[in-house]
């Protein structure tokens, strides 16, 4: 596997979790407010990434590979 070819995972992979722990920071009840806060950061966090990866997507597009 490629360094490109693991960065791509990995992103993908990062922001698969930050949605999921948005998700479970903001879908849980009785939790304190402090797991709202960090879930609409992670969820702002996630997108932010997701931004990230699209452009890098197209960045290496131009990259000739040998």
């Amino acid at each position: 596997m490629s360094l490109k070819h693991f960065h791509i995972a990995f992103i993908t992979i990062v922001v698969l979790s930050a949605w999921l722990f948005a998700a479970w920071c903001l879908l849980s009840r009785g939790l304190p407010e402090m797991f709202i806060v960090m879930g609409w950061a992670s969820l702002i966090g996630g997108f932010g990434l997701l931004v990230y990866g699209i452009r890098f997507l197209k960045k290496i597009r131009n990259v000739i590979t040998e």
